[in-house]
């Protein structure tokens, strides 16, 4: 039993898709499925039921993921130990984050942490809230900067810091000579929101439903900038954080939105301690905002 072929064995059990694993794993594909095999004759047991359209787990499967995955986690932990002996930090993490966050928060400060840690090499991740908290799950990415609070049993948060939420409106809107406003004010207007299954989009629509109106919503974006540009272009208006604000753009007016916030936090397994690496780029996060 060879260690790569746990990796590439992982790998299916994560993505349930041999084209995916191999990619992951940057191999050809048949080659992958080639030592996965070769595992199976070794252990005297299949491990996957495939069909022409999805790879499941036998129940050897899932009994041997268990081991696998622990296995793969002693090693990388093993390796870390050793790396450490240089004097050198090294390590890679893989970082989840909305994506209302990460073009915002991430670029200067990552770029602050790979001055002071050249040994560590993150990876940025983005995804909506669901994914990147089942990819958290599924060991595919070490942690997530993500809109708490998180209902999902094993996972482990800490709060980082709480955001306004303004609203986004064309220069020229009948609201735009206020400088605060509440969700009454916007009974009646067309919302431009972010997608289904973004948080931002569903913390708009509850905050709306808590003050008794349905927003008719007028257009859906998976990007805030896309989202912001047809604002612009006088669609509707928008509930956004404060630190996708583009103040230099003079056909947006941005307003407070009585007190609303969103807290944004860290999430990880609570069944592992993070790495070295991971743990040392969460502390440096935390820091930048004391």
């Amino acid at each position: 039993m060879e260690m790569h072929q746990l990796r590439y064995f992982v790998a299916v059990a994560r993505t349930r898709n041999f084209s995916r694993a191999a990619e992951r794993c940057r191999v050809a594909q048949p080659s992958l499925s080639q030592q996965i095999i070769k595992l199976e004759e070794e252990l005297g047991e299949k491990l996957f039921e495939r069909t022409k359209r999805t790879v499941a787990l036998t129940p050897a499967g899932e009994i041997f993921r268990a081991h696998a995955e622990r296995v793969l986690d002693e090693v990388e932990l093993a390796g870390e130990s050793v790396r450490e002996v240089s004097g050198m930090l090294r390590g890679r993490v893989v970082l989840g984050a909305l994506p209302t966050v990460a073009p915002y928060y991430l670029p200067g400060r990552l770029r602050a942490f790979s001055k002071a840690y050249p040994g560590i090499e993150v990876v940025v991740h983005e995804d909506t809230t669901g994914a990147l908290v089942r990819a958290v799950m599924g060991k595919e990415i070490d942690l997530a900067l993500l809109s708490l609070p998180i209902e999902r049993a094993g996972v482990a948060a800490e709060e980082f810091f709480d955001e306004p939420l303004l609203v986004a409106m064309p220069a020229d809107h009948r609201l735009a000579s206020r400088r605060t406003l509440t969700l009454d004010d916007l009974a009646e207007e067309p919302f431009i929101l972010m997608q289904e299954g973004h948080c931002l989009a569903g913390q708009a629509l509850q905050f709306c439903r808590l003050n008794g109106f349905a927003p008719r919503v007028s257009f859906r974006s998976a990007q805030i900038e896309t989202v912001l540009a047809f604002v612009a272009e006088g669609w509707g208006v928008s509930i956004v954080p404060e630190m996708a604000r583009k103040p230099d753009v003079k056909c947006v007016r941005y307003r407070a939105l009585g007190g609303m916030t969103r807290s944004i936090g860290i999430v990880h397994r609570a069944a592992r301690p993070l790495s070295r690496a991971a743990q040392t780029l969460v502390e440096f996060l935390r820091g930048r905002e004391k």
